[in-house]
């Protein structure tokens, strides 16, 4: 199944230039069943990026413009009095979806921000006390600019935990912004890519992403990983000024990356640099520093994948 992986990324690529690293945590992303938070400065592709996987895949697509006047029932659905069947009926929202865009998610309120946290951690919309099952697969991807703080409402921790990565797009190169401009001179990419892969597809790729193989002795460097992000005074917490490690759901999205990424190589077994490559953007975004700023965050993982000792084995399946 990793081959419907590889058509994905090579669609994609038809659209955004030289980010091939940022499509493949994304890609990790989706077949662990997780999602993903994009962040960067405005114009870096963000958006574009998100609507060339969407038509990469013939999945229902939503997306929400997040503002600060939008209401959870904008983004949940509500129930509305049916004259004339004398009854209350249910009109869904967008988040009934496979996969939902949530555009400038930090421009909500928090009471808007949170009607995505049953969504996300379970599946599932709760309104007026009737539980509904959203699609599957459901992937979220949400998009915020770093940079601009009037009108906006910082995610909170607990809606950050909800996100498997957090990914910067990065900078173009001198020789990929020429490429970008020669493609996009005279064409429209975006509107002329076609699906390579059906919603049944993805939902058993996502069954068979669990069943890659993790050794035990990777395991037991996932929780190393992880409890060194809670341990203070020995190289990691109180000399960054670490307030909050890495909460249990980390643990588990660690694991489920790894996974994903090791099927995106076209493996199907974990290998350490999986975990290696999948740290910083799993990890960094749920730590709490006295400083908050996202760099600390990064070189805290980046020195500990440094201090703990990598087990050196046969790591393929059995």
């Amino acid at each position: 199944m990793s081959e419907l992986l590889r058509k994905i990324r090579e669609n994609v690529s038809k659209v955004i230039v030289g980010k091939e690293d940022v499509t493949g945590l994304l890609l990790a992303a989706l077949a662990a069943g997780g999602h993903v938070l994009l962040e960067d400065m405005p114009g870096t592709g963000k958006t574009v990026l998100a609507k060339a996987l969407a038509k990469s895949m013939d999945f229902s697509f939503h997306r929400i413009q997040f503002t600060p006047d939008l209401l959870p029932s904008d983004v949940t659905g509500l129930s509305y009095y049916h004259q004339e069947k004398g009854t209350f009926v249910f009109k869904e929202g967008p988040v009934f979806t496979n996969l939902l865009l949530a555009d400038e998610i930090n421009r909500a309120t928090p009471r808007t921000q949170s009607s995505l946290l049953e969504c996300m951690g379970e599946g599932q919309v709760t309104v007026d006390g009737v539980t509904r099952k959203l699609g599957v697969p459901f992937f979220v991807i949400a998009t915020q600019n770093p940079v601009e703080t009037l009108g906006c409402y910082p995610l909170p921790e607990a809606q950050m935990d909800r996100f498997l990565m957090k990914i910067s797009m990065g900078s173009l190169s001198a020789v990929q912004e020429r490429e970008m401009i020669d493609r996009y001179i005279t064409g429209r990419p975006l509107e002329t890519i076609t699906p390579v892969c059906t919603q049944e597809e993805m939902a058993k790729l996502q069954e068979e992403c669990r069943e890659i193989y993790v050794h035990a002795d990777l395991r037991d460097y996932i929780v190393k990983l992880v409890q060194g992000t809670r341990k203070y005074g020995e190289g990691l917490g109180e000399d960054r000024g670490i307030t909050e490690g890495v909460s249990p759901r980390g643990t588990l999205a660690l694991l489920r990356a790894s996974q994903g990424y090791a099927m995106v190589e076209g493996r199907d077994f974990v290998a350490p640099e999986d975990i290696k490559t999948v740290a910083v953007p799993v990890l960094a975004h749920r730590m709490a520093l006295d400083s908050g700023f996202a760099e600390e965050k990064t070189a805290a993982i980046r020195g500990l994948l440094n201090s703990v000792a990598l087990p050196t084995e046969d790591w393929t399946k059995p």
